[in-house]
């Protein structure tokens, strides 16, 4: 069976629309309505009902759904374990959120290769979303995030959190806090709600950055007033280029460690679960990530 078949079908279990399946896969809307029809012939069952009211899921549709997600995950496995040749190491591959890629990353690094010293790790920073997507889909075996996406073939914990802290080039007091001269965080999905819930007045600023290394750079190089990692925070100051807001609640973000159901308690990833556990409870390995 081709593989693209079962992404067509999940993707449209999520759509519910032959168009915005077309739109996310990047092909035409006969390719969908083809595929789909070359699944149902070969599980010799209809798999969807489309209507002027939309596209849903049959009966059979809707009992395949759990199957089509596991033959996906296996396929990805397959060719992972294939790819393992010529008596190298397992990789593991791991997901990281860009802005907790900083000083205790390398701690983390070493924890993990202590621990199991046969394995061979690939690290790649990204954004929660894609993470998210890419432990669905068995891309990635393990990520480090901040805005888990509930799916019923994920598992997520929280292990802890980190804290922006508002810097200016301006000033130390908010009631100071020039709006041109502001810039948004939005670090995860968390962080609006939360930064407008504090600062009302400040939430129409007309620039927004999602990462934190960004943001620093931005302070470096053109001023004003942001929200950045408090280690971020302390560099700055440190150089003279920010002060701190002094007045400025400092926002958390919760973080969260997110595995593929089928991979849960697999021995590998129960150890690296604990690790991440132990790190970021650990009061020595507080410490924020830096912006770099």
């Amino acid at each position: 069976m081709q593989i693209e078949l079962i992404d067509t079908f999940l993707d449209l279990c999520e759509t519910r629309s032959f168009n915005r399946t077309a739109e996310r896969l990047g092909v035409t809307q006969s390719t969908i309505s083809g595929r789909v029809k070359a699944l149902e012939t070969a599980v010799g069952q209809r798999l969807f009902i489309r209507s002027r009211a939309g596209t849903a899921l049959t009966l059979q549709g809707m009992r395949f759904e759990p199957h089509a997600r596991s033959l996906r995950l296996g396929w990805a496995e397959a060719r992972h374990a294939i790819s393992q040749s010529g008596g190298r190491a397992a990789t593991v591959r791991i997901g990281i959120q860009h802005d907790l890629v900083g000083s205790h990353f390398s701690d983390l690094i070493r924890a993990f290769r202590a621990a199991l010293p046969d394995t061979s790790f690939f690290f790649e920073a990204d954004y929660s979303t894609q993470m998210c997507a890419d432990l669905t889909t068995g891309a990635e075996d393990l990520a480090i995030l901040f805005s888990p996406r509930f799916h019923p073939d994920l598992y997520f914990e929280p292990i802890g959190e980190i804290t922006y802290e508002m810097v200016s080039t301006e000033t130390d007091r908010l009631e100071e806090v020039r709006r041109e001269t502001y810039i948004l965080p939005h670090f995860s999905d968390a962080i609006p709600h939360a930064h407008a819930a504090l600062h009302p007045a400040l939430a129409t600023a007309t620039l927004s950055i999602g990462q934190n290394a960004a943001m620093v750079s931005l302070m470096r190089t053109m001023g004003g007033s942001a929200y950045v990692l408090r280690d971020s925070a302390g560099e700055l100051a440190v150089e003279g280029v920010c002060r701190r807001v002094i007045d400025a609640q400092p926002i958390p973000q919760a973080v969260f460690v997110g595995v593929n159901q089928r991979q849960r308690h697999r021995a590998v990833q129960r150890r690296l679960f604990q690790i991440l556990r132990d790190h970021f409870r650990a009061p020595a390995l507080r410490a924020e990530a830096r912006g770099g």
